[in-house]
């Protein structure tokens, strides 16, 4: 990135915002950015804690909301936690001698569907943001929320922050995205689970995608899929590193995901682990075994806006199958009671069953294009471990294995050994 009068984006994470005294260093490092001649949009997420205290009021007087208007009064309810982390960080900003102006989704406004506690940017309108920096404001955005058509307020889901980081970073075309978190960079795992976890200078965009996906926290999955469509440069790194760091030293550090696929990265045949313990496995037993019926079950799954994962069709004996699939933990009780009210029944399958004490864990690397036996060294690793697995799912840069949860740490460890990250080259 080059360091000349560049449209940069930041986004801090609830942690980075959690105390007056933390937002007040937010401040000084987007101060510095801001004097050095750079135009900047802020967007921070609400306080640390403060989504879940909010939530929990919430829940308190209705225990399981499922109705959408009972989700639409919870995305009204959440979104304020946000409002309080902008205006915060626009008087910490004018206090440091800066002109700032903060912003909601709906005032930008960042326009979404009606999807309430999980819903999707479908445009940002940059005029207003681009007028304010024109005239040499910092303009500090909400994450994690918007509005629709109707003029609903929305949020995003969980870490939409990020993602309403990159949508803006793309809308307006931005030089770079940092993303500031609790942790300086992408690793090869979790170090908490991993001690020896490595953290990687720069990872493909593909590589992080799949990590995303499969369970890693540090991006959302959305802002690296709007990170991919737009080509918005992205740096993950760290915001308890000291505020004054020097410029171009702040601007190299962390991780960046690249679109550029180099001779060392091709090296890396396996380049990260990821895992997920927040799923869950449903079985429908003796299903007809007929054209339609993956249709017939996973069709009502989605109608209720729930995402599926892993899916699995067993062999066929006597006419009739067994149909495996896996789904967020959170939303296991509404697919179980979906199946075994509607669906089993309506189709003629003979059960339904479940598991919500699994867990995913898997291997990637943009070098398993190019490498054979990289599944094989996998399931030998687990096997050697005693880790039986239950299902499988491969792509052509990832293999992931649903196990007992039980085993999650212990297989995570012994691949991260098996496949030497974390001596492999930075």
């Amino acid at each position: 990135m080059t360091l000349t009068m560049a449209l940069i984006v930041h986004k801090y994470g609830g942690t980075s915002m959690g105390s007056t005294e933390r937002i007040r260093n937010v401040a000084k490092r987007v101060a510095k950015w801001a004097r050095a001649g750079h135009q900047m949009v802020v967007v921070p997420s609400a306080m640390s804690g403060e989504t879940n205290r909010l939530l929990g009021l919430a829940k308190e007087l209705m225990p399981d909301p499922r109705e959408p208007q009972s989700l639409r009064e919870l995305d009204m309810i959440a979104s304020t936690g946000e409002q309080v982390s902008v205006g915060l960080l626009a008087l910490a900003l004018q206090a440091e001698g800066l002109d700032a102006v903060s912003y909601t989704g709906w005032q930008v406004p960042v326009k979404t569907d009606s999807a309430y506690t999980k819903a999707r940017i479908t445009s940002i309108d940059d005029a207003r943001i681009r007028a304010d920096l024109q005239q040499g404001r910092v303009v500090i955005v909400t994450g994690f929320q918007g509005i629709d058509t109707l003029g609903h307020i929305t949020t995003l889901g969980r870490g939409g922050s990020d993602t309403s980081a990159v949508a803006v970073a793309a809308a307006m075309k931005a030089d770079e995205c940092l993303i500031y978190t609790d942790v300086d960079g992408v690793y090869t795992t979790d170090p908490r689970v991993v001690p020896e976890a490595r953290r990687m200078s720069t990872i493909s965009f593909e590589e992080m995608l799949e990590m995303a996906s499969l369970g890693s926290k540090v991006l959302q999955i959305r802002s690296v899929e709007f990170a991919g469509k737009y080509r918005v440069p992205l740096r993950v790194l760290s915001s308890f590193t000291p505020w004054d760091i020097e410029l171009a030293e702040e601007a190299r550090s962390g991780t960046l995901i690249t679109f550029e696929e180099d001779e060392k990265m091709e090296q890396a045949v396996v380049s990260g682990i990821a895992f997920n313990r927040d799923e869950a496995k449903v079985t429908v037993l003796g299903v007809p075994d007929k054209p339609g019926v993956a249709y017939q079950i996973l069709g009502a799954v989605a109608d209720a806006n729930i995402d599926v994962d892993v899916i699995i069709q067993n062999v066929s004996h006597d006419g009739r199958t067994d149909f495996s699939f896996t789904v967020p933990r959170n939303d296991y009780a509404r697919v179980m009671d979906l199946l075994k009210g509607q669906v089993a029944p309506a189709m003629g399958a003979t059960a339904v069953t479940g598991d919500p004490k699994i867990c995913k864990v898997s291997i990637v690397g943009i070098g398993m294009k190019s490498h054979a036996g990289v599944a094989a060294k996998m399931f030998r690793t687990l096997s050697e471990e005693s880790i039986n697995i239950q299902m499988i799912s491969t792509s052509e840069i990832k293999t992931s294995v649903v196990i007992d949860e039980k085993y999650m740490e212990l297989a995570v460890r012994a691949l991260h050994r098996a496949f030497e990250l974390e001596a492999a080259a930075a």
